[in-house]
């Protein structure tokens, strides 16, 4: 198998649930049919940009920033979408597994996610190019969102505190 096709089935498999651990990975693989090398497994990670972060169960599990599935980070959003649309569908399982709370300064907030989780998020918020906020600044569990006005951080901290809110079923 071609090292493209490779990454593609890796992401994929990263999509679809919650791998925590590259033998868990090259196991999953291996029931694909792709047999490869620890080495090998830990270059592809390092090639698709993938990081462990930790879920709110505290359980570690790897993440790739990437476009496409549920599981991946967004990509940006056309300029045209709308505020609440780009928050509702290319941010809300993030939201929900990493978001722990969101306080507000004038046009800045300050989120806290699970420990290793911020960069994640913050990218994530960035990529998606949500209406009227500036950028993020991300440690390891805190990120500073920089909006264009006070209004802009209160409906988005409203509508981040929404989606932060486990489904049913959940």
């Amino acid at each position: 198998m071609s090292r493209t096709s490779r990454h593609a089935l890796i992401n994929k498999i990263l999509a679809r649930g919650s791998v925590a651990s590259q033998r868990q990975l090259r196991d999953l693989l291996a029931e694909q049919g792709v047999y490869t090398t620890q080495a090998t497994l830990s270059r592809d990670l390092l090639e698709l940009r993938a990081v462990k972060v930790r879920t709110p169960s505290g359980q570690s599990v790897y993440a790739v920033p990437e476009a496409g599935a549920p599981g991946q980070l967004p990509v940006a959003a056309p300029e045209e979408e709308a505020f609440d649309e780009v928050l509702t569908t290319r941010l809300s399982r993030w939201i929900q597994d990493l978001l722990v709370s969101v306080d507000q300064a004038y046009n800045q907030l300050v989120l806290r996610t699970p420990a290793g989780a911020a960069q994640l998020l913050a990218s994530a918020m960035d990529n998606a190019m949500i209406p009227g906020v500036l950028g993020c600044i991300a440690g390891d569990d805190t990120i500073l969102v920089i909006t264009t006005k006070d209004e802009v951080a209160s409906e988005l901290r409203g509508r981040l505190l929404e989606l932060a809110r486990p489904t049913q079923g959940r």
